[in-house]
């Protein structure tokens, strides 16, 4: 089922070529005939929420509503909504889907969410989707295109409040094995707890950043323990970062 009144607007921080956002783009054509690709033209994994300030910004027209642009994931949505799509904006933002999970504190690193935060701060309803990987194996891109379609007419038709959007992320197992869809909150996971020192030809030392702490224990209800469960981990993420029982509290002591 298609919509010709909708239009979406895709993008991602795997860069303007990768598999995700050509099976985004595939599974966006199912939904409305009204899609257009606006995405980094080089990876930008790990950006984050960052806007390019300091230089200028390109943008080429590659066909027919796809654009690539040589800034991040932020960037290609502004540019987008300001700019390609300014007289008739998008009705939806898709970002993804992303070459691994993005789980626990993933989201405050990840260029593809922050795709759909811009796009929220912008006022557009928006959906991150990440196929999560189990190391180096391959990277199940058949189980996102066998699930996405159906949950994100759901999602749609759905619909969510201002200043929400959606963060879902599929198991990296084969679509026959997923165990369903867990609606759950953030868990916890921290990348960069180990930086590794190496040596370079000429003597001198570079990092890697090193692998993910897992999940802390029991953290039920959680998208990290949705996949553990081969489950789809679909989580609702909100812009407004406030904690509002601290808020109560320092007000009663400096207000």
């Amino acid at each position: 089922m298609t919509s010709t009144g909708r239009r979406i607007l895709l993008s991602n921080d795997d860069g303007f070529d990768s598999s995700g956002l050509k099976l985004l783009e595939r599974i966006a054509r199912g939904l409305s005939d009204d899609v257009w690709v606006v995405a980094p033209a080089l990876e930008q994994s790990g950006s984050a929420h960052s806007l390019t300030l300091r230089r200028p910004l390109r943008i080429r027209r590659v066909s027919k509503q796809r654009y690539s642009v040589d800034g991040t994931p932020t960037d290609c949505v502004l540019l987008a909504v300001k700019h390609i799509l300014l007289d008739h904006p998008p009705d939806l933002v898709l970002a993804g889907i992303n070459r691994g999970g993005n789980l626990g504190e993933d989201v405050t690193y990840s260029g593809t969410l922050a795709a759909a935060m811009e796009a929220t701060l912008l006022g557009i309803p928006a959906i991150a989707l990440s196929q999560h990987r189990d190391g180096r194996g391959p990277t199940m891109w058949k189980t996102a295109e066998r699930f996405a379609p159906e949950l994100l007419h759901k999602l749609i038709d759905t619909g969510w409040p201002p200043g929400v959007f959606i963060n879902i992320n599929f198991p990296a197992i084969s679509a026959d094995k997923v165990s369903g869809v867990e609606v759950g909150f953030q868990g916890r996971r921290k990348l960069g707890d180990h930086l590794e020192e190496r040596i370079d030809p000429h003597g001198r030392p570079y990092y890697w950043i090193g692998p993910l702490r897992r999940e802390e224990a029991s953290r039920k209800g959680s998208d990290l323990a949705a996949i553990e469960r081969n489950a789809i981990a679909v989580t609702p993420l909100h812009l407004d970062l406030t904690h509002r029982a601290t808020l109560r509290d320092l007000k009663k002591v400096l207000s």
